[in-house]
């Protein structure tokens, strides 16, 4: 029996539009809610929310039986992080702050077990290997592993294309607020040299063949990007949307 079929990996590859939602709130209870509200999928952020390999499992599982695909944003690329990481049985990883192409092909050979990578030999006895159940998984899970990386610095940017080229790369996700930021717009993200320079980035990526991605707030945003090429498009997170609901029922009528 092989790895499970990656089919967010399938779409993107496609160049199939894949909207999602941002899991900051660390809760199996809102994931599941998300996941069956309809999204392509739904991302659980260890690097802005917690990193805590039991409540990310659960949210997992509780993502598993609802038709939307899981990704996990990992807090930083080191290997021992997405060996853990994907040992939980997550099979697309977002992994943010990759500036160079050195970094990039790093984040690939750590996803992958030998001989294309470094990846430790620990799923026989993981959720990933359904804990010995899926006898073929270290030799099928490579193929299956989606790779996204973020762009999110002058430094990323001026080596986007080299790093959209790297083989394993399966797209590269454009971060606005840490690159407005270090582009001198931290408080003021609506700049318009910020946005050229995004929409040159997914301009970058796309020529590379692989998928560009972004999140973005508000409907005007989703269309603009999705004119502009992105496929890998997150629409918001669980934490900004309850914090806008419940002040919205707070408010006097």
């Amino acid at each position: 029996m092989p790895a499970p079929r990656n089919d967010l990996k399938g779409a993107l590859a496609a160049g199939q539009l894949q909207r999602g939602l941002w899991l900051n709130l660390d809760s199996p209870l809102t994931a599941e809610i998300a996941g069956r509200a309809g999204f392509d999928w739904c991302l659980i952020d260890g690097e802005h929310g917690p990193w805590d390999p039991a409540g990310i499992r659960n949210q997992l599982i509780a993502l598993e039986n609802t038709g939307t695909n899981a990704v996990l944003r990992v807090p930083v690329a080191e290997d021992w992080i997405l060996k853990q990481a994907l040992d939980l049985g997550v099979q697309t990883v977002l992994v943010p702050m990759v500036n160079s192409v050195a970094e990039a092909e790093a984040v690939v050979r750590a996803c992958r077990y030998p001989p294309d990578g470094v990846r430790g030999m620990g799923a026989a006895v993981a959720r990933a290997g359904a804990y010995g159940n899926i006898p073929d998984y270290a030799a099928s899970a490579n193929d299956e592993i989606c790779i996204l990386v973020q762009a999110e610095s002058r430094a990323a940017m001026a080596d986007l294309e080299g790093i959209a080229s790297v083989d394993g790369v399966d797209g590269v996700f454009i971060g606005p607020a840490d690159l407005g930021a270090d582009m001198g717009y931290r408080d003021a993200l609506d700049a318009p040299e910020l946005w050229a320079e995004i929409e040159r980035g997914i301009g970058v990526i796309r020529e590379a063949g692989k998928s560009p991605g972004i999140i973005v707030f508000g409907d005007d945003a989703e269309a603009q990007m999705v004119e502009w090429g992105v496929t890998f498009l997150g629409v918001g997170s669980d934490a900004s949307l309850l914090a806008a609901a419940l002040k919205k029922a707070a408010a006097p009528a």
